[in-house]
């Protein structure tokens, strides 16, 4: 991998910790363009298998992730109905650091500050690896969505739908 030291995250730590497989891929970030789709194109992968990460809060449950496909969106009444809320909305982008340890473009369902209720959507299963963020813009963690799922307690459910 050459001489360029990547500088490992918590959430890459936290892999090495509990031996799970993983390759930290650095990206070009474009501070006008946090999107997945940016990632993706940066990373010369199909959308499909760059998978962002948002916070949600439910009424009944409170806080929870979701981890959807980077061209998808929340589909809202699926995410409460899994999580067991009625109502559930994305978290406001100033509440996103305070409650996970994490910044917009950054966050990854890795070594969040609490350990949240964790939903990965179903396509997930359909790669044989998938791209997550390392917790910090630039760097995009490669695992295999099996030890990602178990590692992170997640439950496999339909989630959201193309954007």
């Amino acid at each position: 991998m050459g001489h360029s030291k990547v500088e490992k995250t918590n959430a890459a730590r936290l892999l090495d910790r509990a031996k799970i497989a993983y390759e930290l891929v650095p990206y070009a970030v474009d501070e006008e363009h946090l999107a997945a789709t940016h990632v993706a194109e940066q990373l010369g992968e199909d959308i499909a298998c760059v998978f962002k990460t948002l916070v949600l809060k439910g009424d009944r449950t409170g806080y929870f992730v979701c981890v959807v496909p980077g061209d998808h969106e929340v589909d809202l009444k699926a995410a409460a109905r899994v999580s067991g809320n009625k109502k559930v909305d994305l978290i406001p982008v100033k509440e996103l650091l305070p409650v996970t340890g994490y910044i917009r473009g950054g966050c990854s369902p890795v070594g969040m500050k609490k350990a949240f209720p964790t939903y990965i959507h179903s396509t997930v299963l359909d790669h044989p690896f998938i791209y997550i963020s390392a917790g910090v813009r630039g760097l995009q963690l490669k695992v295999a969505p099996a030890e990602l799922i178990a590692y992170v307690r997640a439950t496999v459910a339909e989630l959201s739908h193309p954007a």
